[in-house]
């Protein structure tokens, strides 16, 4: 919805995406006022479909109709799409709900980067092993984290001079796609950018070198700053992390500005998952996702060809909230989909498609669209991919004769010579265990790759990389990655892939037993 001084224009995407109610709709027909809190929830049905209908105007689709008495089969189906549709954007209002608690920019507990409304927190080194925040976390880059409000406070990205380091401002709107390109493989210059709303309309400042527009107000920033193990690197990178800076609008002076991340106070955090520290933070809960239900419609527009889901979902909110038996039957489906279809998704089979040689690579990341498979499925499996032409991501949870991957083996990935990801960023090997999370380990190591600086390659040029709970010994130690004794999932990211990334024509090597 669109304000222009006293006058409010509504257009019927607006209807559709707020969720508007027969009599709302006949009186915004009638040229009356819409109340301010009007909301996907807010559902009223006393005006006659025909009013409804014609409110809407000439050759718009027939609405269903409001008021009917919902049997339990029809609204339990609509009610698992509904889940199965909603799961990542609930996911990512809970997330902000969390992050912008914080007082000030920062880690959480000394793990999470956190920030009020409108800023980002860093961290200063590699993520710390034992977070629970989200899955499949890397230990490549220097993350931040920063969720927006943009159409309420449009948000100042500050960049500096990266020079040749790899960088990417990883931008995702409330579906978890993501817009706006800045970074290394884009040769974004040093500047000013300003993230905006999609119903923002106003002038860009001077001093602000480009704006950048979400498709939802509801916005998240990812910053990733390549880190190599090198001893020093770390205290290289410093400089330039403490310039990665994001601020609302008001704030900014064409001055840049800069934090010391890394001489902050942490923020005091309190236990997540009522104690429980084995598993991601549980970011969408079944018994109060209905609840939430109507946040995440109003947080989007629906794409084209899913006016016919939002009326659908309306229909089932307006059913819900006259009838609690259904509403309690809502609960009910929504604890049967994520054990019965979120939860599956843990499994990298059922993400992406089939890479070669028993490994599966994502498609369509960060930019979904109405992928809804492999959107809800990434989005519990390993949130906040990037787009395909960033990162490629490979997985597996098997060897290459399709037995479960388990650290009581001795495993290769042997990669022949000049086989090795083609990359124009970086490439790396991580390892995770059973819920997407690192496996803590004395050596303190996680994932080897490009930044690896102690890694020996065969005598033919091949790389050959290991894999177990036992150290294998010997000069195998260097290129080795400690697992689990239980089962565990292995997973290449290759950082601005060239074609041979892109157009999948390399594989990733078998996983092979030792013999």
């Amino acid at each position: 919805m669109k304000t222009s001084g006293s006058n409010l224009e509504i257009t019927r995407r607006d209807m559709m995406k707020g969720g508007i109610g027969a009599a709302s709709l006949a009186a915004i027909g009638a040229g009356a006022a819409v109340p301010a809190a009007l909301t996907a929830a807010s559902v009223v049905t006393s005006a006659t479909p025909a009013e409804a209908q014609q409110a809407l105007g000439p050759g718009a689709p027939t609405l269903p109709v409001t008021g009917v008495a919902m049997h339990p089969g029809y609204a339990r189906t609509i009610g698992q799409m509904a889940y199965i549709w909603g799961w990542p954007i609930v996911n990512m209002l809970n997330r902000r709900a969390k992050v912008t608690q914080a007082p000030y920019a920062g880690l959480l507990g000394g793990l999470s980067p956190v920030a009020p409304r409108g800023q980002v927190g860093m961290l200063h080194d590699y993520i710390e092993p034992s977070e629970t925040f989200v899955t499949c976390p890397n230990q490549d880059v220097v993350y931040g984290l920063g969720f927006f409000e943009l159409d309420d406070e449009p948000v100042v990205a500050q960049v500096p001079d990266f020079g040749d380091r790899f960088w990417l401002y990883s931008l995702y709107d409330a579906r978890t796609d993501q817009f706006g390109q800045l970074g290394k493989p884009y040769g974004t210059r040093p500047g000013f950018y300003l993230l905006v709303g999609p119903d923002w309309d106003g002038l860009k400042p001077a001093g602000i070198t480009d704006i950048i527009r979400s498709p939802t107000s509801l916005a998240s920033a990812i910053p990733r700053i390549f880190q190599t193990d090198v001893s020093d690197d770390n205290q290289a990178v410093q400089p330039l992390i403490n310039q990665v800076v994001f601020y609302p609008l008001k704030e900014f002076t064409g001055e840049a500005k800069t934090i010391e991340w890394a001489k902050l106070t942490d923020i005091p955090a309190p236990p997540l998952n009522g104690g429980a520290t084995d598993a991601e933070t549980k970011w969408v809960t079944p018994e109060t996702f209905f609840d939430q239900f109507g946040d995440a419609i109003a947080a989007v527009d629906p794409l084209p060809g899913e006016e016919a889901l939002f009326a659908q979902f309306r229909l089932l909110l307006d059913a819900a909230e006259r009838d609690p038996e259904l509403r309690g039957m809502l609960v009910d489906t929504a604890i049967e989909t994520e054990n019965k279809v979120i939860h599956p998704f843990l499994e990298w089979q059922r993400n992406g498609l089939p890479a070669g040689n028993g490994w599966n690579r994502s498609v369509n990341n960060a930019q979904w669209g109405i992928d809804y498979f492999n959107r809800t499925g990434t989005a519990k499996s390993n949130m906040f991919n990037n787009r395909p032409s960033e990162t490629q991501y490979f997985y597996t949870d098997f060897d290459g004769a399709g037995d479960q991957l388990t650290g009581v083996k001795l495993y290769e990935i042997t990669f022949a010579p000049g086989q090795e990801p083609p990359v124009n960023g970086f490439w790396s090997l991580t390892l995770y265990d059973d819920k997407h999370l690192f496996h803590t380990n004395d050596f303190k190591r996680y994932s080897l790759g490009t930044k690896s600086d102690r890694l020996k390659r065969n005598a033919d040029g091949s790389l050959t990389l290991y894999v177990s709970a036992e150290r294998p010994g010997g000069e195998k130690d260097s290129n080795w990655l400690p697992a689990p004794h239980g089962i565990f999932s292995l997973y290449i990211r290759a950082y601005w892939g060239k074609d041979a990334i892109l157009d999948g024509t390399w594989q990733p090597p078998k996983i092979t037993v030792a013999a």
